[in-house]
């Protein structure tokens, strides 16, 4: 189904009915403050798989970020010793960014089998921010690409629910989306590596 909520002020009938979609397994589609995304519940393990298979990455350890709804949940999932990366997370986000950060065991085991770290993001879109904040935990991430470009994004919420109506279980109209990836920033080593440079502009 696609389900129209207000990109300002989410109505919470709309959020929670997204929630308890998730909740029972379910693929979401959703606006971020750059591409549209398909993700799940981070427990979902089979709706994992299904979206890890659907984008061609190992189901068993599948290449995927996180979205969580403020610094206080990240901090849940994530180990963050570095004064200076804990600094520029709180400088940038919520924001257009992808930082990758070490994980604890808080994250499932399927994503931290060749590496110990975890791609994060708190993106500036209210729809997301509030269907994690009630969710209570993280939900999985990949961005919506245009199979016929892969380096093009499909923006328009319509187009997207006549693409994946039959792989997500809700679609969300929350307007038309961007068509600039988020920023990738890698963390964990001794100084800041852009990894891809895409809408955010980081702020040391």
């Amino acid at each position: 189904m696609i389900l129209k909520i207000h990109p300002e002020n989410p109505a919470s009938r709309q959020i929670l009915k997204v929630v308890e979609t998730l909740e029972q397994g379910g693929i979401v589609i959703y606006p971020t403050d750059t591409v549209y995304a398909m993700g799940c519940d981070i427990r979902a393990i089979k709706a994992i798989e299904k979206i890890a298979r659907y984008k061609g990455l190992n189901p068993l350890n599948p290449d995927m970020s996180f979205i969580f709804c403020d610094m206080s949940q990240l901090s849940e999932y994530t180990i963050i010793k570095d004064n200076n990366v804990f600094k520029l997370l709180k400088r940038n986000l919520p924001g257009p960014f992808t930082f990758i950060v070490e994980a604890n065991n808080q994250i499932p085991g399927m994503f931290r089998k060749k590496k110990k770290t975890v791609g994060i993001r708190i993106p500036a879109n209210n729809i997301t921010l509030e269907i994690v904040r009630e969710l209570g935990r993280p939900i999985i991430t990949t961005s919506i690409h245009d199979q016929d470009d892969l380096i093009e994004y499909t923006t328009d919420p319509e187009l997207i629910y006549e693409r994946y109506r039959d792989f997500a279980d809700i679609v969300i109209n929350g307007g038309f989306g961007r068509n600039e990836p988020s920023t990738v920033v890698d963390c964990t080593g001794d100084e800041f590596v852009i990894v891809r440079q895409g809408l955010g502009q980081l702020e040391f």
